[in-house]
C-alpha cells in the first residue's frame, strides 16, 4: 500500500518502505483475513475508541490485548488513514497502569483550549478500570491529551476527572455542544441506564440527567445530526444499535422518537462516531462482534465506515447508514445485467470467482415466499412470509445470538446493497433505511455467489457486482 499523505509517515513503527510492504506481503494475506475492512496486525480487538479527525488525519482507536488472541487486558490500539479505508497501525495509544486496564472512551479537537493544553490538542476519554466497582479501586473515567496530532498521549495529573458513581461506569463519549459553550460527556451506568454530564474546562464534570435507553447498554453515543430542512436533532445511542432521537438545550436531553435500531445484524455492536469530521460527515464504524478467525495471529474485526443521515418526520423521524463514498475507490471490474427473474430452475450465477465485492440490485418480491442470496456457500435469507432478514451460518455466532430477526422494509420492491468480504456481509436497503452486520466462515460451494429462490419468481433488476481491491495491496 502506497498513500499520498506524508503526514501519515511519522505514526509508523516502520518508517521504510520495504519493512513496510514486507508487513503487508507476510502479515496481511493470511486465510481468514479481512481485506477491506480493519484488523489488528495481530491479537485481540473489539470496541472501537476515541475516533477523530485532525489536520487531514483519521485517527482509530481500538480496545487491543497486545499479549493475546482472546479478550483480556485492554490496552489502546492506534491506526490512522487519510481516506477511512487503509490503515496504518502505529504505537499503542495508552497502557494499562495502577489504575487498571484501560477501557472503551472517545476523543475531541479542544479548538478553544478550555482544558489549557492548547488550542488544537486532542484530548482522550477513557475509563481506567479497576476492580469492578471495588471501593479501592473503582471505575472512574480519565483523560490523556496529545498536543503533537496524535502521535504520543500523556496521561493527565489530575486524573480521575469523573470519581466513581455506581456498578462498573464506563465508556466516556463526549461531544461539544455549541450552543451552550460546554462540553457533555454521555456515561454509561449499568443495566440499560446511563447519564449525562457537563463541564466547561473537560476537567470538572457535573452530572446532569440521568438517561435510559431500553434493551440497551454499554459504548453511548451522543451527537447532533441534522436534517434536509437544517434542523438539529440529538442521537443517544447504546452498544446495541438502539437509538432515540431528540432535543439537547445544554441541561437536559429530551427523546422525541420512540426507541429505534440502527444496527439489525448479529454481530454489529459498540458503534461510535468521529468527531470533528470535516464538511459536516457523521462517519460511523462499528465491532462485528463474535466473528470467527480460527488459528489466525489475529482475532475480531470492525465494520466498514458508513455515513449517518435523518429521513422521515415527527416520530418516523430515522437514521440512514451508508457505507462512506470512499469504498467506491476500491472497485477494480465490474459485472451487469438489466434483468434476471429468479426461481427454482433458474437460479442467478454471476461472473466472478472473487471474494470481494459491492454488489446492488433491485429487487422485486412477486409472489416468491423466500429469496436467498448465498454467499460463499452460506445462506442470506429474505423470509418474505415473516417479513424477516437471516443470516445465521450454523454455529457460529455467540454472544449476540439472542437477537431476532430483522424486519425487513415494508413494500413490493426493495434496494439491496451488499458489502462482502473474506469473513463478513454487511446488508444496505431502501438506500440505509436498513442496515445490518453479519459475520461468517465460507462453507463448500462452487459459485461465490448466487440468487436463488426455490418458490415463485422474484425480479432482480439493475444488478451490478463490482469486485474489490484489498485495502492491503
Amino acid at each position: 500500500m502506497q498513500r499520498g499523505n506524508d503526514f501519515i509517515s511519522q505514526f509508523l513503527y516502520c518508517n521504510d518502505i520495504p519493512t513496510w510492504t514486507r508487513f503487508l506481503t507476510e502479515i496481511y494475506k493470511e486465510l481468514h483475513r479481512p481485506q477491506f475492512h480493519f484488523t489488528a496486525r495481530q491479537n485481540w480487538i473489539n470496541d472501537p475508541n476515541g475516533l477523530v479527525y485532525k489536520d487531514g488525519i483519521w485517527h482509530l482507536f481500538f480496545q487491543h490485548n497486545i499479549e493475546a488472541t482472546v479478550w483480556g487486558k485492554m490496552w489502546w490500539g492506534h491506526a490512522v488513514s487519510d481516506d477511512l479505508l487503509h490503515w496504518k497501525q502505529v504505537d499503542h495509544a495508552l497502557y494499562p497502569d495502577e489504575t487498571g486496564t484501560m477501557f472503551s472512551g472517545s476523543a475531541v479537537v479542544d479548538h478553544n483550549d478550555t482544558a489549557g493544553f492548547g488550542a488544537g490538542t486532542i484530548l482522550i476519554f477513557y475509563t481506567a478500570a479497576g476492580m469492578h466497582a471495588d471501593p479501592i479501586a473503582p471505575f472512574t473515567q480519565c483523560l490523556a491529551v496529545s498536543t503533537d496530532n496524535g502521535v504520543s498521549f500523556t496521561k493527565f495529573e489530575g486524573n480521575p476527572i469523573v470519581n466513581w458513581i455506581e456498578a462498573d461506569n464506563r465508556d466516556p463519549k463526549v461531544s461539544w455542544h455549541e450552543a451552550s459553550q460546554q462540553w457533555v460527556m454521555a456515561l454509561y451506568l449499568d443495566a440499560d441506564r446511563y447519564c449525562l454530564l457537563t463541564s466547561t474546562d473537560a476537567l470538572n464534570w457535573q452530572k446532569i440527567q440521568n438517561l435510559e435507553l431500553l434493551g440497551d447498554r454499554e459504548c453511548p453515543d451522543f451527537f447532533p445530526l441534522t436534517d434536509d430542512t437544517g434542523r438539529e436533532h440529538w442521537v443517544f445511542s447504546g452498544a446495541c444499535g438502539n437509538y432515540v432521537l431528540g432535543t439537547f438545550d445544554g441541561i437536559n436531553f429530551e427523546p422525541l422518537t420512540p426507541v429505534k435500531r440502527m444496527e439489525h445484524g448479529t454481530n454489529g455492536y459498540a458503534a461510535q462516531t468521529w468527531s470533528n469530521s470535516p464538511d459536516s460527515r457523521k462517519i460511523q464504524i462499528s465491532w462485528m462482534a463474535s466473528g470467527l478467525y480460527p488459528e489466525m495471529p489475529f482475532n475480531q474485526q470492525l465494520s466498514i465506515p458508513v455515513e449517518l443521515g435523518l429521513k422521515g418526520y415527527g416520530e418516523n423521524l430515522h437514521i440512514t447508514r451508508w457505507p462512506i463514498r470512499e469504498v467506491e475507490s476500491l472497485r477494480r471490474s465490474s459485472f451487469k445485467t438489466d434483468r434476471q427473474i429468479i426461481s427454482k430452475a433458474t437460479p442467478f450465477y454471476p461472473e466472478t470467482n472473487a471474494k470481494l465485492f459491492d454488489v446492488e440490485f433491485k429487487l422485486t418480491k412477486k409472489d416468491a415466499q423466500y429469496f436467498y442470496v448465498v454467499v460463499r456457500g452460506q445462506p442470506l435469507v429474505f423470509n418474505f412470509i415473516e417479513n424477516e432478514l437471516n443470516f445465521r451460518p450454523s454455529g457460529q455466532f455467540k454472544g449476540l445470538e439472542d437477537r431476532k430477526a430483522s424486519p425487513l422494509p415494508v413494500g413490493e420492491h426493495l434496494k439491496v446493497r451488499l458489502l462482502i468480504d473474506v469473513t463478513s456481509l454487511e446488508v444496505f436497503l431502501n438506500d440505509g433505511e436498513f442496515s445490518a452486520s453479519f459475520c461468517y466462515l465460507p462453507d463448500g460451494h462452487i459459485h461465490p455467489l448466487s440468487l436463488q429462490a426455490y418458490s415463485g419468481n422474484p425480479v432482480v433488476t439493475d444488478f451490478v457486482l463490482h469486485e474489490m481491491n484489498s485495502i492491503w495491496e
